[in-house]
């Protein structure tokens, strides 16, 4: 699939607006609620959806389908970044008013990041047959690792990339506002708000591999795994904010993802195979069929728990400022 430069530029300069819009909307600092949370997210949802549409318009109904289809494991992958992110924040005491600005600019970083990884990737899977097989079995393990956690979780803070910025930067262990960076002692340092952005980012550019390697398998269009990634990743922000008051209800969410990454595995090993690559409508099926029966099984898994422990990590609100407490779940 070619695309013209002056369409790369429209995507993007269409992305930049709307983060610009959420960035003025939520200026203030206020604490996001469910109603707003789920506003945006359907704003966000529909953004996606519709330029699928008008990919089917554009391109045709199979290049539509592959966006779709990497635009759902994104969407499913973030679901996990959520409880990442949830851990991160009640490590670190997070005010529920300051959570929006980290995931903004860490949903930057993210687009970002992504971008570098899908032309490398494409580029390697391009010059290199064999790549299908290295980044099939990386796949399989993840997926596999993620059915299978087994220990505890390591403190955020002992994040090496974090302990790298902590060595570098002056840094002051505390809050100051909104800002990620002031002066103490007429020096500068850079807060602690500052620290837990650096940790979500660290994070994010694990999640990076995963998801881009898992969208490569159903297509190598930079263009459709890029954007399938960024509409995808925009409405991150309001996802967390919806979900965090149901996070601990998705006990088995973690193996329909695992199940994602290995048939997405699977299906960038056969496609350097005489199988070839599997249908866009049977990748489609698989993607809807196991997001929605591991969603299903954790909530009829967890109905009869008590109400307190479902509300245990209850959306956040302005009287909790350390946000969902006890959130657990990690991809890795």
């Amino acid at each position: 699939m070619s695309v013209s430069w002056w369409v790369w530029a429209a995507v993007m300069l269409v992305v930049a607006a709307m983060l610009a819009v959420d960035l003025f909307l939520h200026r203030d600092n206020h604490v996001i609620g469910l109603r707003e949370a789920a506003i945006w997210s359907g704003i966000w949802i529909a953004a996606g959806l519709l330029f699928g549409v008008l990919l089917w318009a554009w391109q045709g109904g199979e290049v539509a389908g592959a966006y779709y289809a990497g635009y759902l494991i994104e969407k499913a992958l973030s679901i996990d970044n959520v409880f990442v992110f949830a851990l991160i924040f009640t490590y670190f005491a997070v005010p529920a008013a300051f959570q929006h600005k980290v995931l903004f600019w860490g949903v930057i970083g993210a687009l970002l990041c992504r971008l570098v990884f899908i032309f490398v990737g494409v580029e390697l899977l391009e010059t290199f047959f064999w790549t299908a097989y290295l980044f099939g079995a990386f796949l399989v393990y993840t997926g596999y690792k993620m059915a299978f956690r087994h220990g505890g979780q390591t403190p955020p803070d002992r994040n090496p990339v974090v302990r790298v910025v902590r060595r570098i930067i002056p840094t002051d262990p505390a809050y100051h506002g909104d800002t990620f960076f002031t002066r103490v002692d007429g020096k500068r340092v850079a807060t602690l708000l500052f620290v837990v952005l650096i940790a979500v980012e660290a994070t994010d550019l694990i999640f990076a591999i995963d998801s881009v390697a898992a969208i490569l398998a159903i297509t190598t269009s930079t263009f459709i795994v890029w954007t399938a990634n960024a509409f995808a990743i925009l409405g991150l922000r309001s996802l967390y904010f919806c979900l965090a008051g149901l996070l601990r209800r998705f006990v088995h969410l973690h193996y329909g993802l695992a199940v994602l990454l290995a048939f997405a595995g699977i299906k960038l090993i056969l496609s350097e195979t005489p199988v070839g690559k599997l249908p866009i409508p049977v990748t489609l099926g698989v993607i809807v069929v196991t997001i929605t029966v591991s969603i299903v099984w954790s909530l009829r898994s967890t109905r009869s728990a008590p109400s307190d422990v479902i509300a245990g990590t209850a959306a956040v609100s302005a009287n909790d400022p350390a946000g969902p407490a006890g959130t657990t779940a990690s991809r890795r």
